[in-house]
C-alpha cells in the first residue's frame, strides 16, 4: 500500500470518528448547583428564593424569558390593577410601599417586584427555557436541562427542584367552529393592550371571568362597542362593601362565622349594591362564592363598574359559542351577530407535564399538583412546588415558607453548614 493511500485511508477513519454519534453526543458535564434549583421568576419564585435566602440558603433562578414577573411585564392589558387590596398581595419579608395606593397598578407591582429581588439579592439567569428536569437515582439529585437563545443546552444538578411556572404559564385558546373562516382579528388578552385599536369596532370577548369583564370595561373606555359571550354561570360580587374590600371583609367573617353563613352574607350585600345579575344575563352558581372557590379554585369577579356598562346597555350580554362565520358569531340561544373583531378571555394553563419528567406529584391531565391546598407544595425527592393553589399570592407566600423551612430542615438533618459558598456560574447572573 503506498504512502497516499495510507495517509488517505488515516483521513477517512478519523473521519468516521469524529461522526462517531457517541463522540458527538459528549456533553459538557452538568453545572452543580448547591442550593435548590427554581424554574420560574414570577412573584411565586421570586418568595420561595427570598424565604431560602431568609433561612441562609442560596437559591437558582431560571427564567424563560429576558425579565421577571414576564406574564405582568408582557401578557397584560396596561389598566389592569391588583384585584386584591395591597396587604393581601404582598410578598413573604416586604410589604408595599406606604405611598402605594390600596389597589397597585400593574407599574407599581412590576416595581414591587423589581425592588424585591434586589432587596434580597436574587440570583437569575434569563433566557433559559427548561426543556427537562428528571430525577437520578444513582446521584440522588435532579439533572435540569434548559435551552438557551441560540439553542445552546444548559444541564444544572441540584439535590432540590421548586417549580415555580405556576398556573398561567401557557394560554389557553379554546377552538370553535368555523374560526378560520372569521377574517377578522382574534387575539387572546395576553396580546392586548388597550381599547384604543378597537375604537368604534364590534367586539366580542368570550369569557367572564375578572379579565374578560375588565376588558370588556376598557373597550368601553375607548368608544369600542363590546359584547360578552358568557358560557357558564359566575359570582359577580362588588370590589367593596360596607367600606371594606370584599376579600377583607370576607377573611375577617370566616374567623367567626362558617362558609355556608358568610356566603349568604355576601350574596345578599351583592343583590342590594348590584341588584339582581342574573336579570342581565350573568347567572349565578348554585354553590356559594367562597364555598365554589374552594371547591373548584373558580374565583368570584369582583366588579370595577363593568355591571355598570352592561346595565346600561353599553355591554352587551350573549351565551355561549354554537359556530363562528365570516365576522359573524351564531350562539347557543339561535341569535347571531356581526363582530370586526374577537378577544379570548379564556384564561391560562400550567405546562408542568411538558418538561417535568415525574409522575406522583403533578396531574397529567391539568399541570397542578395532585395533593388539594394546602398540601401540594410537597412531593419526593426534593421536589417542590408553588404558586399552584388558586389563590393567588397570597396561597404562594404560604408555599413559598413551608418550602423554606422545609428546605432548611433537611439541610440541618444532613448535617450541612448554614451557608452555601457563593455560585460560581459562567452564565452572567441577577442582578
Amino acid at each position: 500500500m503506498s504512502l497516499r493511500m495510507s495517509m488517505d485511508h488515516l483521513r477517512e477513519v478519523e473521519g468516521k470518528r469524529v461522526q462517531d454519534p457517541l463522540l458527538a453526543s459528549r456533553k459538557k458535564p452538568a453545572t452543580c448547583v448547591p442550593g435548590p434549583i427554581i424554574v420560574g421568576a414570577g412573584p411565586s419564585g421570586l418568595a420561595t428564593a427570598a424565604c431560602l435566602k431568609e433561612q441562609g440558603v442560596l437559591s437558582l433562578i431560571l427564567e424563560r424569558t429576558d425579565c421577571i414577573g414576564s406574564l405582568w411585564q408582557h401578557k397584560t392589558y396596561d389598566r389592569l390593577r391588583l384585584h386584591l387590596p395591597k396587604q393581601f398581595c404582598e410578598l413573604p419579608l416586604m410589604p408595599f410601599p406606604k405611598d402605594f395606593p390600596t389597589y397597585p397598578t400593574k407599574q407599581q407591582f412590576l416595581a414591587y417586584l423589581d425592588s424585591y429581588t434586589r432587596r434580597f439579592d436574587l440570583r437569575l439567569v434569563f433566557n433559559q427555557t427548561v426543556t427537562s428536569a428528571e430525577f437520578d437515582q444513582s446521584s440522588q439529585c435532579w439533572r435540569v436541562k434548559s435551552l438557551g437563545l441560540k439553542g445552546e443546552e444548559t444541564e444544572y444538578s441540584s439535590q432540590w427542584l421548586i417549580v415555580a411556572t405556576g398556573e398561567n404559564a401557557e394560554e389557553l385558546v379554546p377552538q370553535f367552529e368555523g374560526m378560520s373562516d372569521f377574517g377578522g382579528p382574534i387575539l387572546h388578552t395576553s396580546s392586548y393592550k388597550s381599547g384604543e385599536m378597537f375604537c368604534r369596532k364590534k367586539v366580542l370577548v368570550i369569557g367572564c371571568g375578572n379579565s374578560g369583564m375588565e376588558v370588556s370595561l376598557d373597550l368601553c373606555n375607548f368608544n369600542a362597542r363590546p359584547s360578552l359571550a358568557v358560557r357558564d354561570s359566575v359570582h359577580v360580587l362588588p370590589q367593596e362593601m360596607l367600606g371594606r374590600s370584599t376579600f377583607g371583609l370576607s377573611m375577617w367573617l370566616l374567623k367567626w362565622l362558617p362558609i355556608g353563613l358568610v356566603d349568604w352574607f355576601l350574596l345578599l350585600m351583592s343583590y342590594f349594591i348590584l341588584g339582581d345579575t342574573a336579570s342581565y344575563g350573568l347567572n349565578r352558581p348554585k354553590v356559594g362564592p367562597l364555598q365554589l372557590k374552594s371547591m373548584s379554585g373558580k374565583t368570584p369577579v369582583l366588579d370595577v363598574g363593568t355591571l355598570k356598562k352592561i346595565k346600561s346597555g353599553d355591554i352587551k350580554v350573549f351565551r355561549g359559542i354554537k359556530r363562528i362565520r365570516h365576522h359573524a358569531v351564531d350562539f347557543v340561544d339561535g341569535k347571531s351577530e356581526t363582530f370586526d373583531a374577537i378577544i379570548l378571555a379564556t384564561g391560562y394553563r400550567s405546562n408542568v407535564p411538558s418538561w417535568l419528567k415525574e409522575a406522583d406529584m403533578f396531574s397529567e391531565e391539568d399541570g397542578y399538583p395532585k395533593k388539594p391546598f394546602p398540601n401540594g407544595w410537597k412531593g419526593k425527592n426534593g421536589l417542590y412546588s408553588v404558586g399552584f393553589t388558586k389563590r393567588g399570592l397570597l396561597g404562594a407566600s404560604m408555599d413559598a415558607r413551608s418550602i423554606s423551612q422545609d428546605i432548611e430542615q433537611s439541610r440541618n438533618l444532613d448535617g450541612e453548614g448554614r451557608h452555601f459558598k457563593a455560585l460560581s456560574l459562567a452564565t452572567p447572573l441577577h442582578p
